[in-house]
């Protein structure tokens, strides 16, 4: 069954409300500059009242190695999404220093798609369990609102599961899984009544239609 990924939190509210209805993993962002940023204060709150088997992934872009292990242990994250151009020594680094200490503990690396996919090579990153396709801006780090051209991933062949984001709503999510056939799928403004604040009835929808597909 796909698994679904509800990102960009920021209140307590929501969280526990994807947790109802049926959300594998909730992403919270650290990295600067969006507009669903949390300080780990915040996100610490909101983790402590989440059911223990519920991912918890915090999201950073090119933050230095120190600074996301103090994160991952303060807030009781399970999960990094990394979201900029971290090399897979950053990768091994960060597996090495967080296996053993944190329960679970998984990498999920980021690569952003226009034409074609971004960066890598994908096979390089060893110590990732995870990578998430996401729709390049020159601008925007995530949560565009727009979608790629899932055909670009029709030719993708690797043994590491994927999720997919960028542009994902109730409408279009079930068809996406369909088509791509990812291990999840992962949105932030897609269920969105503004940004940071998830809308009830779209979030519900979102969860039941990618289950359904």
């Amino acid at each position: 069954m796909v698994r679904v990924k509800i990102c960009g939190l920021t209140n307590a509210e929501d969280a526990v409300r994807s947790c109802q209805y049926g959300a594998d993993l909730l992403g919270f962002i650290f990295a600067k500059g969006s507009p669903r940023t949390v300080e780990p204060d915040t996100a610490k709150g909101i983790i402590h009242q989440l059911p223990a088997h519920i991912g918890k992934t915090g999201l950073f872009k090119d933050t230095a190695l120190d600074e996301v292990r103090e994160c991952v242990l303060f807030c009781g994250l399970d999960h990094v999404q990394l979201h900029g151009d971290e090399s897979p020594e950053y990768c091994a680094e960060l597996k090495r220093t967080l296996r053993g200490t944190v329960d679970g503990f998984r990498i999920i690396k980021t690569f952003k798609v226009k034409d074609r996919i971004l960066g890598g090579p994908l096979d390089e990153y060893v110590d990732a369990d995870y990578v998430l396709f996401d729709t390049f801006h020159p601008e925007m780090m995530g949560g565009t609102g727009s979608r790629f051209d899932w055909g670009v991933l029709k030719d993708f062949r690797s043994d590491m599961p994927f999720f997919l984001a960028g542009g994902l709503t109730p409408q279009n999510v079930a068809g996406a899984v369909r088509t791509v056939h990812p291990y999840g799928v992962d949105v932030a403004s897609g269920v969105e009544i503004s940004a940071g604040k998830k809308d009830e009835n779209k979030l519900k929808e979102f969860i039941q239609n990618a289950r359904n597909a």
